[in-house]
């Protein structure tokens, strides 16, 4: 079953539950997969990396609404994203623990070679494809600088 399909019979699910929130959340979803099926260029259906891509993209538009809104004291709306960033989750494949994200980093910095700071691009940029979809690109940017900034690894 596709992301498009099981968002469909969420829908669907989310109307009879008369759920509000799970039915905003997921019509947002199916807009967002809608328009890049129709993109210029798109053949009329995403790869599942399309997919993973969209839904990361929402995810991280909910995380810094809420961010924005906790900041403007707007405790009504951080929660409104808060929860539609819950259900979004919900069709993301799990994310790496703390542990299991430095230990796979640490693996990638040395099988790239680095050594030092300088070489942050270069393992960001092997992290990033590895890991896309497993952990958020600030958290694996933090740790990346910590570990290379942090030679006894």
């Amino acid at each position: 079953m596709t992301l498009k399909e099981r968002i469909d019979a969420d829908i669907k699910k989310a109307m009879l539950a008369k759920d509000k929130v799970r039915l905003t959340a997921l019509r947002s979803i199916k807009s967002q997969i809608l328009l890049a099926e129709t993109a210029e260029g798109a053949h009329g259906s995403i790869t599942p990396d399309t997919e993973l891509k969209l839904l990361n993209k929402a995810a991280k538009q909910r995380r810094e609404a809420a961010e924005t809104y906790q900041q403007q004291f707007r405790s009504d709306l951080e929660e409104v994203e808060l929860a539609e960033l819950a259900i979004i989750e919900e069709y993301l494949p799990a994310q790496l623990s703390g542990a299991d994200l430095t230990e796979r980093l640490v693996a990638i910095i040395q099988r790239v070679g680095a050594t030092g700071p300088s070489d942050l691009g270069k393992v960001m940029g092997v992290a990033a494809k590895e890991l896309a979809g497993q952990a958020d690109g600030r958290a694996i940017s933090q740790e990346v600088n910590r570990l290379l900034n942090n030679t006894n690894f």
